[in-house]
């Protein structure tokens, strides 16, 4: 039997001794890790408890708090505006920082009397939101404005009265007080879609302004201080898309019309036919400022396609104008325009009103534009002006064209060249007619005039202008031209009639002076026959005078007067 040394008993010893211990030991480990399991429940169950307490204390002191912040937010808002304030509702929810949302809130204009509200339900509301919400971090220092980053809006309505509705309250209310009470916020931006300015006015034939605004963005807000705006609105007429950036404020509490307003805009492709006989797009960018209710309005406006419908010939219009424009009636005040029509500039200065459309088969309510303007202008292409009311591409003539007219247009069913009035005077030099019968006609009675008959076959028709001078007037679509006189070298006709500018219809009469007498108009064998008679055909100082008239149109003129079978009473072809 092999005998065990020293160290193997040694080492089976201490084996034994571990496995005994171990084996004592075991039921009191698995006891306490049990005792350890039970705590950590018990922590757990307590931890939960507390936080559905906590959460059960937050939601009821919620609940609770809710009435007194509602009620703090109206209370702001009357000491703000001076009026009465209503709010449907307010609730505050404490996920990821505080939320707060209301709805319904309604702010009254300010009361005739400092201090006493408006009833409910009687007059319209100056503002009126369906939604409000906002974001605030949970932390707040006694003392210390609570931070709220943006306050986002939806539905907001301002219906703003006429100035007579705030006359009582001009000397009454002064700048807003500063908000009392333990909670005060500081807002950075305020974000507003769907939002809607209505401008009432106290005339009775006017309809109120209304701008829609999709998209609102203010910032660098501040009780009784200015705000920047950011805005996109849609203009109703011509309908285009507005885009404006700029300040308002500070808000006047005993007028709201008359806050501080200043900026800088872009209105594109807005559509011009929307006023009845006309068309183009319409591109405008400017700059404006004064008050809600009258703004000072400096920009550019361009229609490269301009047209009046009728005719369908489209002209390029640029006009830079100065403009002072009543935002309770949109009505404007323009002093003056600087416009281009093609190559033609001639400034105006006058009013466009917006009234009532009297057409009786109009949308009930529709607005009308009735422009009333003086116009000038200065040795103007006059082609251009006679391109847009004439089908035809070539002009009726050419010249340069000085003029002083007052034009009106009313509002109607009517096509636009009907509608326009005209009253004035115009002097035409250098005119040159593009039909050429008509051209070489005014050559051979230039030649004629001087005593030149022999030169009219060789003579360039191109070579001899003209001039005309005289008052008119346009209405109805017709021109009336009640002293018209007409120069060419060797001739003076004397006119009166009128041209209907659809279809270019022609119905002059008048004399025509010749400097030379009749003998050398006709000239030749024919001449000498004549030579007799010069006596009867010279009057007041003319070497002769006769008689004429011209009929017809624009493109077959017929004139009463042949020089070839002159005789001394006048002859029709």
């Amino acid at each position: 039997m092999h005998k065990l040394s020293n160290p193997e008993l040694f080492e089976l010893h201490f084996s034994a001794t571990i496995k005994a211990n171990w084996e004592a030991n075991v039921p009191v480990a698995q006891q306490t890790i049990g005792r350890k399991r039970q705590w950590i429940k018990w922590v757990a169950g307590g931890v939960v408890l507390a936080l559905v307490i906590t959460a059960a204390v937050v939601d009821l002191a919620l609940h609770r708090a809710e009435p007194f912040l509602r009620a703090h937010i109206v209370s702001y808002l009357e000491d703000q505006f001076h009026s009465h304030v209503e709010l449907d509702s307010f609730h505050v929810s404490l996920v990821n920082g505080m939320w707060a949302e209301g709805k319904g809130l309604r702010i009254w204009p300010p009361s005739q009397v400092q201090g006493i509200a408006v009833p409910q339900g009687q007059g319209e509301p100056l503002i009126r939101l369906d939604e409000f919400r906002f974001h605030a971090p949970l932390y707040y220092r006694p003392g210390q404005p609570i931070h709220v980053s943006t306050i986002q809006l939806k539905g907001l309505d301002i219906h703003m009265p006429p100035k007579s509705h705030f006359g009582h309250t001009a000397v009454a209310f002064g700048n807003p007080r500063p908000a009392g009470g333990l909670l005060s916020f500081r807002v950075e931006t305020i974000d507003c879609i769907a939002a809607k300015l209505v401008m009432e006015t106290s005339k009775p034939d006017k309809l109120p302004m209304t701008f829609a605004i999709a998209h609102l963005h203010l910032t660098y807000i501040a009780t009784g201080g200015a705000m920047n705006f950011d805005a996109e609105l849609t203009n109703p007429r011509p309908v285009g898309a507005i885009h404006t950036k700029g300040s308002f404020g500070p808000w006047q509490m005993a007028d709201p019309g008359e806050s501080p307003l200043s900026g800088d805009y872009t209105f594109d492709h807005a559509d011009l036919a929307i006023f009845h006989g006309i068309a183009g797009t319409l591109n405008s960018t400017g700059h404006y400022q004064g008050t809600l209710r009258n703004l000072t309005v400096d920009g550019r406006a361009n229609v490269p396609d301009f047209q009046l419908t009728h005719f369908d010939s489209p002209m390029p219009l640029m006009t830079r104008f100065h403009a002072y424009v009543d935002g309770t009636n949109g009505d404007t005040h323009l002093a003056p325009v600087e416009a281009i029509l093609g190559h033609a500039h001639f400034s105006a200065q006058g009013q466009i009103v917006r009234i009532l459309a009297p057409d009786p088969g109009a949308p009930p309510h529709s607005i009308g534009h009735d422009i009333a303007l003086s116009v000038n202008m200065n040795r103007a292409p006059i082609e251009d002006f006679m391109q847009l009311v004439s089908r035809s591409k070539a002009p009726l003539l050419t010249g340069a064209v000085t003029a002083k007219t007052s034009l009106h247009i009313q509002p109607g069913p009517a096509q636009i060249h009907e509608r326009i009035k005209l009253d004035g005077h115009f002097q035409l030099d250098q005119a040159r007619f593009s039909s050429d019968k008509i051209q070489s006609r005014i050559a051979e009675l230039s030649l004629r005039g001087q005593g030149h008959p022999n030169d009219v076959k060789t003579a360039a028709a191109d070579s001899v202008l003209s001039q005309m001078q005289g008052n008119f007037q346009l209405a109805g679509g017709v021109l009336s031209l009640p002293a018209l006189t007409y120069t060419v070298p060797g001739a003076t006709i004397l006119l009166k009639g009128t041209y209907t500018v659809d279809g270019g219809a022609l119905s002059f009469a008048g004399v025509a002076k010749m400097d030379a007498p009749v003998s050398k108009i006709v000239g030749g064998w024919k001449g000498f026959l004549l030579k007799p008679a010069d006596r009867f055909f010279q009057k007041n100082g003319s070497g002769t005078e006769v008689p004429i008239h011209i009929e017809g149109t624009r493109e077959a003129p017929k004139f009463g007067i042949d020089f070839d079978r002159l005789k001394p009473h006048s002859s029709e072809n």
